[in-house]
Order: C-alpha cells, then sequence, then structure tokens
C-alpha cells in the first residue's frame, strides 16, 4: 500500500514536498515514480527513481524545479517541488515498479490514491 501526503494549496513561486509511505512490503525492492493528474487531462509523468536512489528521471516540465529521492530505511519517496507554477495544479500519484524506474504508467504495478496540488496564481 502507498499513502501520499504533503498535498495543499500554495501561491505560485511556492514549494511544496509530497511524501510517498509504503507499508506491506519492502520498498526499497522498487522503484518509484510520480505521476500526476490535472482535471480533464492524462495522467503524466513527473519524476522516477531508482530502488537505490542512484538513478532518477525527470519531465522537462520538472527538470530544475522538482527532486525525486527516497529513504529506504524509511520506506518512503518524496518529490520535493520549488517554484510552483499554476499550471502544476494536479492530483499527483505515486507509483511503484519492479525493475528500472519508468515514464510509462502502465510499466507500474502499485499506486496510491493521490494528493491534490493547487497553485494560485
Amino acid at each position: 500500500q502507498l499513502v501520499e501526503s504533503g498535498g495543499g494549496l500554495v501561491q505560485a513561486g511556492g514549494s511544496l514536498r509530497l511524501s510517498c509511505a509504503a507499508s506491506g512490503r519492502t520498498f526499497s525492492s522498487y522503484a518509484a515514480g510520480w505521476f500526476r493528474q490535472a482535471p480533464g487531462k492524462e495522467r503524466e509523468f513527473v519524476a522516477a527513481i531508482s530502488w537505490s536512489g542512484g538513478s532518477t528521471y525527470y519531465a522537462n516540465s520538472a527538470k530544475g524545479r522538482f527532486t525525486i529521492s527516497r529513504d529506504n530505511a524509511k520506506n518512503t519517496v518524496y518529490l520535493q517541488m520549488n517554484s510552483l507554477k499554476p499550471e502544476d495544479t494536479a492530483v499527483y500519484y505515486c507509483a511503484a515498479r519492479s525493475g528500472y524506474g519508468s515514464s510509462r504508467y502502465a510499466e507500474y504495478d502499485y499506486w496510491g490514491q493521490g494528493t491534490q496540488v493547487t497553485v494560485s496564481s
């Protein structure tokens, strides 16, 4: 089970840190990713991280502003989001999969329920 937290309402230019806590399995064995979905739009890739944390991947929209990290001792993956823009408004989902990090949501086996991020202008 994956449980996201840390979403909320923030002004443009602000920051949020999302957390994804895993229970019931050894999270350190899985790559993890963050995706987001805005109303009326398809779910899109934001960032991914390998099981060890040694490799990270970002969507162009996230590069330079977002940082994905993990603490396997805490079974938790994080997404630090800085310089937020109104277009970042979406429900953010955490996901996990065996193998390497991926930008394809269909390749992920486990999903959280999502956390809402709203950025006001």
